[in-house]
This record gives structure tokens, sequence and C-alpha cells, in this order.
């Protein structure tokens, strides 16, 4: 005769549940100010102020979101609770797709040209070239404002695209450091080959090294590009002009247009959350393609 045994029941791993309660509590955290902006997007002014603690959007209205896009005239927005303020937002979002567009493409361009120098070409002080550039990394940027500012200004580019987008048009150290790392992991027996056939360094560069670092080469990009839509402190500086306003600084100039004396919340965090649309947009799309590429896997 034989004896069944009743299955045992599997502990509880507690190390696994404190885990997963840190990252819930941590993406709470990273959600709920969007979550709030969000409510505050889809509420009416007048409410805004004895709703406060309300987590619901108070009194709901689309009226700050047509504000944003122009489908509302000056008095329909004062009716509504908003400053009244105009902000042109399809200029401003045109103006850092510009900016943030031709600024990445430099930088990953030139960057990926100076890592394959350091990387696969020998010449005298490579080592102490490549050394004081890691080392520029250690200086804040607000360092570099000012001269920066002063050499715009004595070309004559104060208030132009080219002086908003000439200190970011070249290379940056963290882009070469990014790249170089990868590019040494890389083998080079395609290259050698290419070298014994006739090959010279530029046809091989474009031909055979930027397409075998398509991974890393788009994380760099995408990171370029996201740093580059959230700056503030130079378009802000160089560009006083409406028509070459980037739109961070067109929606700090909204926030401080307030004709009645309280900012129109609702159209600022609407005006906010359709700015950051492009970039969750990227982000979904080649968020994977970051992640993967961090590791510097190389070739294989």
């Amino acid at each position: 005769m034989t004896t069944q045994t009743l299955p045992t029941r599997k502990a509880l791993d507690w190390h696994r549940i404190g885990a997963w309660a840190v990252i819930a509590v941590a993406l709470a955290v990273t959600i709920f100010p969007f979550l709030w902006m969000l409510r505050t997007a889809l509420s009416s002014n007048h409410s805004l102020a004895s709703n406060s603690a309300n987590l619901l959007p108070a009194d709901f209205s689309w009226g700050a979101f047509k504000r944003v896009f122009g489908m509302q005239t000056t008095e329909e927005a004062i009716a509504e609770g908003g400053s009244g303020a105009a902000i042109d937002f399809w200029l401003y979002l045109r103006n850092s797709i510009l900016f943030s567009t031709v600024t990445t493409a430099g930088q990953v361009l030139f960057s990926a040209m100076a890592a394959y120098a350091f990387a696969r070409l020998r010449w005298p002080g490579r080592d102490a070239v490549f050394s004081v550039f890691l080392a520029t990394m250690m200086i804040p940027g607000i360092f570099t404002a000012l001269p920066n500012f002063l050499m715009v200004k004595n070309l004559g580019l104060l208030n132009t695209f080219a002086g908003l987008t000439l200190p970011y048009l070249f290379m940056s150290a963290f882009a070469i450091f990014f790249l170089r790392q990868f590019l040494l992991s890389m083998s080079r027996e395609v290259e050698e080959a290419a070298m014994l056939d006739g090959a010279k360094h530029g046809r091989i560069f474009f031909q055979i090294v930027l397409p075998n670092a398509a991974a890393p080469v788009a994380t760099l990009a995408l990171l370029t590009f996201i740093g580059q839509w959230n700056e503030y402190f130079w378009p802000l500086l160089v560009g006083n002009d409406e028509s070459i306003r980037v739109l961070t600084v067109g929606l700090s100039v909204f926030k401080s247009q307030s004709p009645q004396g309280a900012p129109d919340w609702s159209g600022l965090m609407a005006a906010t959350i359709v700015a950051a649309v492009p970039i969750l947009i990227l982000f979904l799309a080649f968020g994977k393609k970051v992640v993967n590429s961090i590791g510097f896997s190389g070739i294989k």
C-alpha cells in the first residue's frame, strides 16, 4: 500500500516581493508627475484652486489643448480661465525640431569620425589628445556659455539659426568616448581586407564602420536628440527673436506672459504634454535598441 504525499507549499520569496514593491513605488513616483500634468491640462483654470487635492480633472475641459493649438480666440481663452497670452506653438515646435535634428546630425557625424580616428588611426599624441577630450567632460557647461556667447556675438550671429546651432554642431567628448569604446571592440578583419584591396580610410569609415556601428550610432543619436530637445539656457541666451525661439523657451515665455496676474496652468501643462510627445514616441520606438547598445556588444 503506497502513501501519497501532499505537495508542500512553496515558501514566499520575500526578497523578490520586496524587489517588486520597490519597483512599484519607483514606477508610481515616476509616473505621478505626468498624470498630474494631464489632470491639470484637462481641468478648467477656474476650478483648479478650489479642487487642488482632487486627482481627477477639475471641471473637465479640452480648452487648454485648444489654446495650445491656436483654436481659441483671446476672449474665449480668458472666458475659460486662460491668461489671454499667446503661444505660437507650431512655430516653436518647428524651431525645436530643426534645432534638435541639425545639431544631432552634426554631433553624431563628427563624433563618429573623431572616434574612428582615436580607435583606428595611429598618430603622434593620440592618447594625450583623447585624454584632453575626456577632461572636458568635467567642465560644467555654464563655464563655456559666456565664451560661446561672445564668439557668436562677435560673428554677428545673435538671433540667427546659425548662432543657435553652432556650439552644438560639432563633436562632444561623451559622444566620442561612447563610439570609441564600441569601435575598439569591433573586429579589424574586414577593414584590413578592404585596405588590401586599396580602400582608403574615408571609404572604410562610411561603407564598413558606420553600417556595422548602426546600433550605437542610433543610440547616440537618440540620446543627443533628447538632450537638444530639452536644451533651454543657450537658446534663451542667443535667441530673443520669436522667429527662432524653441519650444522650451516658448513655454517659459508663455508662463511669464500673464496679463491677469496668474499663469495659465492648464494651457502650460497642455503645451508641456504635447511637447513631450515626440520624445516619448522616439523612446518607445528605439528604447530597446538603446538598452541593447549600452553593453557595447560589438560584432559577433
